[in-house]
């Protein structure tokens, strides 16, 4: 795990270029935390299911662990992933701490600045046809993609799962310290962008949202503490 030093950082964009939700941009303080510096993989949740006997993720009998252990786990719902989380003594992140660790304190646009994405960055844009050896790539690639604290796929490879409730307006009244998303809703957010997706879904301040329990092809998810 990576710890990310308590400070403000500045949340959401403002301006056209910004969806609605993801306006305005506003200051944020968030205390000292830890995130884990890659995505959760194939291999480290085959030993959660191994100790839990919990039901595997969607498209879990295509995984061959010497081949893909170290890519990603995908097919998990929200309640999978926030097991996993507490089974390692640890939660899903709020979306304030994704987003101050992907972006940092400077306001870039994607993890490793302002440069538009190409494949030295991110594993993104590569159609909508799954198989864990064609897209998805180990969570330890991508060395000038990283964030400014050093984490990995913070754009691209999975949409990752985090702890909050999804609220069109909450930017509008997010507190301004350690905000953790509205008390309920239907949706939980996503945050990063996956290999289907175009570039401008790979935006550090880029917003998605999903019902709790769906499972795809394109979301995993990493932990916090």
């Amino acid at each position: 795990m990576i710890e990310i030093p308590a400070g403000e950082f500045t949340m959401g964009f403002d301006g056209t270029q910004a969806l609605e939700d993801e306006r305005p941009a506003h200051r944020v303080w968030l205390d000292a935390y830890s995130m884990d510096q890659y995505e959760v993989t194939t291999a480290h949740y085959a030993a959660f299911l191994a100790s839990e006997k919990r039901s595997p993720p969607w498209q879990w009998e295509q995984v061959e662990l010497s081949k893909h252990g170290e890519r990603p786990v995908i097919g998990v719902d929200w309640p999978d992933a926030e097991a996993y989380c507490r089974w390692k003594g640890k939660r899903l992140p709020t979306e304030a701490e994704w987003e101050k660790a992907a972006r940092g304190t400077d306001g870039r646009l994607y993890p490793w600045g302002n440069q538009t994405p190409t494949d030295k960055h991110a594993n993104f844009a590569l159609g909508a046809r799954f198989s864990y050896s064609q897209v998805l790539m180990p969570v330890q690639s991508y060395d000038s993609g990283k964030s400014p604290y050093g984490l990995y796929h913070m754009a691209g490879n999975v949409w990752e799962w985090t702890a909050d409730w999804y609220g069109a307006n909450y930017y509008e009244r997010s507190p301004e310290k350690n905000p953790s998303g509205p008390e309920q809703g239907q949706f939980k957010v996503l945050r990063g962008g996956s290999w289907s997706d175009l570039p401008k879904y790979l935006l550090t301040y880029g917003r998605f949202k999903l019902p709790p329990e769906t499972r795809n092809s394109y979301t995993g998810f990493r932990c916090a503490r």
